[in-house]
């Protein structure tokens, strides 16, 4: 391996109820349809050198994935982010590659920004409950994972959530369907607070239960900035500097 490539890319309208799975094979064959020169790992059963960090939940869209593929030439990023984006599903775009410049991305994602859209919900009654929720000391939520049951404080990740100003219409409804929009930042921790371990919260604290599913959105994610929001985890690859 010659070169370490980094992608981001989107995952958006249907192809959010993709698993992960079904991402990396799709990956897999656009990766051999652009003709991109990945390396392959050693052993009886080698397997191409992509990997994957802070993948988003299944159902949930995103603006900002981000995997790594490791080439045995050097690549023009450029040229792979357009033969890539051309040879993957709409819905999965590639937004940026750029060249590693060290093997730490996964750490530089200390944080996530997301949209939570809530059809039908009162604007009041969903900024009491983020009140209730931003106040509180500890807000403790169950979540079944691969170890089990787990209780952990859903609170102390989440950095900001507020409502966002200004009317909004869920998707496929009438134009007088209320929607309301929850803008979240919440910092990754273990084991990962969730934009539904944060609904779950706001359950718990101010009996806030929307009945539509809410439609989720990472908007970003990235090294925490001096603001609390996520920065551009390729802003060090793009200048070769020191954070």
């Amino acid at each position: 391996m010659v070169q370490r490539l980094r992608v981001r890319y989107a995952k958006r309208g249907r192809l959010r109820f993709t698993s992960h799975r079904d991402i990396s094979r799709a990956v897999e064959r656009a990766v051999r349809r652009a003709d991109i020169p990945v390396a392959y790992s050693a052993g009886f059963s080698p397997h191409p050198k992509i990997s994957y960090a802070g993948a988003a939940p299944t159902g949930v869209a995103s603006e900002a994935e981000y995997l790594e593929i490791g080439v045995n030439r050097p690549c023009d990023p450029h040229r792979v982010r357009a033969d890539l984006d051309a040879s993957l599903p709409p819905g999965l775009d590639v937004l940026d590659v750029v060249e590693a410049r060290d093997s730490g991305l996964a750490d530089r994602l200390e944080g996530s920004a997301w949209e939570l859209r809530l059809p039908g919900v009162d604007p009041e009654v969903a900024a009491k409950a983020v009140e209730a929720f931003v106040t509180a000391d500890r807000v403790e939520v169950e979540r079944l994972t691969k170890k089990g049951l787990r209780r952990f404080d859903a609170r102390e990740a989440v950095l900001s959530l507020a409502v966002q100003e200004g009317a909004a219409r869920a998707a496929g409804q009438e134009p007088d369907w209320p929607c309301v929009i929850l803008r979240m930042v919440v910092r990754h921790a273990t084991p990962a607070v969730r934009p539904d371990d944060v609904l779950t919260g706001l359950r718990l604290v101010a009996g806030f239960a929307p009945l539509s599913p809410p439609e989720v959105t990472r908007l970003a994610q990235g090294p925490l900035d001096a603001t609390g929001e996520p920065a551009d985890p390729f802003d060090f690859d793009r200048v070769g500097g020191n954070r």
